[in-house]
């Protein structure tokens, strides 16, 4: 008998399933309706910026070398460029991307999505990987902890 272990699912999927339930929740489910064309386009602004954050985070990632894989061990504390912006610039990245989205769409249930995902990331993947680096980086992680913040 071979024993499987199931892959962990991986951020870019919670995602892209929060961007799905957004758009079916605006269109099924509006509740309220919050912004109107063409306020609605402020959205392109946090989508602009998760983009650029998400792109900066990971050319950060390849130029020291190091993994972008959740669970994965670093082998490298990114502390420069977005990383002295927030700890965990990527996250912050998809956040804004759905935060853009949510405006886009001007209902109040994106906005709900778009703050459940942030609660998940946290919850999933960012406590377990602050810890990772504690314990790898341990004096140089209490460090830039103290004076980044884990999101902005």
């Amino acid at each position: 008998m071979t024993e499987t272990t199931a892959k962990p699912i991986l951020p870019p999927t919670y995602f892209g399933a929060a961007l799905v339930a957004m758009i079916a929740a605006h269109f099924v489910s509006p509740a309220v309706h919050l912004l109107s064309y063409p306020a609605t386009l402020t959205g392109l602004g946090p989508i602009g910026a998760g983009i650029a954050l998400n792109l900066a985070a990971d050319r950060a990632f390849k130029a020291h070398r190091t993994t972008v894989k959740p669970f994965e061990t670093s082998t490298a504390l990114i502390t420069t460029g977005v990383f002295a912006l927030s700890r965990n610039p990527m996250y912050l990245g998809m956040a804004l991307i759905l935060l853009g989205v949510a405006l886009l769409f001007g209902s109040l249930t994106p906005f709900v999505i778009a703050a459940v995902f942030a609660v998940v990331i946290d919850r999933r993947f960012i406590r377990v990987e602050e810890q990772m680096l504690a314990d790898t980086f341990a004096d140089e992680w209490r460090a830039y902890r103290s004076r980044v913040r884990r999101w902005l």
